[in-house]
């Protein structure tokens, strides 16, 4: 008789089939090699070649299935050039733990399949059956619905959008998504590693009772500056710089800071309904840090009154933490340290040492569910939902007033005026970018009580 079940084939074609709901929770093996490999090539493509898009080719190709990159796309052709010869490198090694090199058989990028410049992306992604999305965060909402359009299966990095507008169209993309069967994974990683997973079981098994509040931090030094250089035009240095733009990063509070706020909106199965906070620019200063903040503290609270402190800081000397800690009622879980504690005495001690990259993990259970048939994975609306408490803290801080769930969704600002469509198709690199210099150099900065809430750019 014949199977009802698709092949990987028709899979890849249609979008699959829902098998067995989605996910819950699971604990990821040791191994890479945990699902069975696909006998057929699946198809990949990366949008953005910069540093996290090379680390996640890295990780796509690394997993067991029969992946081939066959197309890539970036605005600058010196980055998809760099990230071409780094996952091709012996030597090659970044942040995450990620290692080279490639399988060279796995790279199949014909010279013609490089895409460079704004308008590159479609191309890429016709080419493709899963699509790697790392350019920055701005453009994460027009990609996405491209991707979306075209029946691709994604892996996105965080965050997805970086105004309250690119999220509703992430979130109106989502649902096509879910229609299609895609599988969609957002960079989210804490939410595919052992450790976390491990302690959210027993948070959600009621082992520390009601979760009555957390504190969340990103606290280091800070990132990268790219000088200006003679001959740029203004949107090639913020390009290059796109860590300092709003309209293209957001600020670090929802760049860097959305992991921390997303495992409280794990624990509590929801998102925050308002903020109140305080930020502002003590040390990073100077015009070659854009218009972002360098710290921002918030006080998020949740429908039941559940309180999140969160803080984010770029300050070089200070204190450094990176972490998440969440109190109930019977006890308290420390994430970082993987203890869960009532009282003063550790219950509950899981692995942090030495369990698998999650980094590496999400591209294991998403190629395998692929391979398999399987639509498994729907992060998109989760990812835009955390990047959206990120987007409302930034507001408050930017403001200096509460900010409302409510009012944001309902009333969507974006950070490109109406009148500059940004669509790619339109970008150049003589393109005015939606926020320009001043005579001397410097950019405007938000001004808390002085800065509206819906006349943000």
């Amino acid at each position: 008789m014949k199977s009802n079940k698709p092949d990987r084939r028709d899979f890849l074609k249609t979008g699959g089939i829902l098998v067995g709901g989605a996910m819950v929770l699971p604990t990821f093996s040791q191994a890479h090699n945990y699902f069975p490999a696909g006998n057929d090539v699946i198809k990949v493509a990366v949008i953005g070649c910069g540093g996290r898009g090379t680390g996640a080719v890295v990780q796509a190709l690394s997993v067991k299935q029969n992946v081939h990159l066959v197309a890539m796309a970036d605005a600058f052709k010196d980055r998809l050039d760099k990230c071409y010869t780094d996952i091709t490198s012996n030597d090659y090694q970044d942040w995450s733990g990620t290692k080279g090199a490639t399988p060279k058989d796995r790279i199949k990028v014909s010279e013609e399949n490089k895409f460079v410049g704004f308008d590159g992306y479609k191309k890429a992604i016709a080419l493709a059956d899963v699509v790697i999305l790392t350019t920055p965060p701005g453009f994460r909402p027009q990609h996405f619905e491209e991707c979306v359009k075209q029946g691709k299966h994604v892996f996105m990095e965080k965050p997805v959008a970086v105004d309250p507008a690119g999220i509703k169209r992430v979130l109106d993309a989502a649902q096509i998504a879910k229609q299609k069967k895609l599988n969609v994974v957002v960079g989210l990683q804490r939410r595919y590693q052992n450790s976390y997973i491990e302690l959210m079981k027993a948070l959600k098994s009621g082992k520390i009772g009601d979760v009555i509040s957390s504190q969340v931090y990103w606290n280091n030094d800070g990132v990268w500056v790219n000088k200006r250089q003679p001959g740029q035009t203004e949107m090639e240095y913020q390009m290059r710089n796109w860590y300092y733009f709003n309209w293209l990063c957001g600020d670090h509070i929802t760049e860097q800071h959305i992991h921390n706020i997303d495992v409280m909106n794990w624990a509590m199965d929801g998102y925050p309904v308002k903020a109140q906070g305080m930020g502002g620019r003590e040390v990073r200063t100077g015009k070659e840090f854009g218009e972002i903040f360098d710290h921002h503290y918030v006080e998020f609270e949740y429908t039941n009154g559940a309180i999140m402190n969160s803080q984010c800081r770029h300050q070089p000397g200070t204190f450094s933490r990176v972490d998440e800690v969440i109190h109930g009622t019977k006890g308290k879980i420390h994430f970082g340290a993987g203890k869960l504690y009532k009282g003063n005495k550790v219950a509950l001690q899981v692995n942090v040492k030495t369990e698998p990259n999650p980094y590496q993990t999400e591209h294991d259970v998403l190629f395998a569910a692929i391979a398999n048939g399987e639509y498994k994975f729907s992060d998109a609306e989760n990812g835009a939902k955390s990047t959206m408490t990120s987007i409302m803290g930034r507001t408050a801080t930017y403001t200096g007033q509460e900010v409302k769930w409510d009012d944001l969704m309902n009333k969507p600002y974006s950070l490109v005026p109406d009148s500059r469509k940004m669509e790619f198709e339109n970008l150049n690199w003589n393109t005015l970018p939606p926020t320009l210099p001043d005579g001397d150099g410097h950019y405007e900065i938000a001004v808390p009580g002085k800065t509206k809430l819906f006349a943000m750019k």
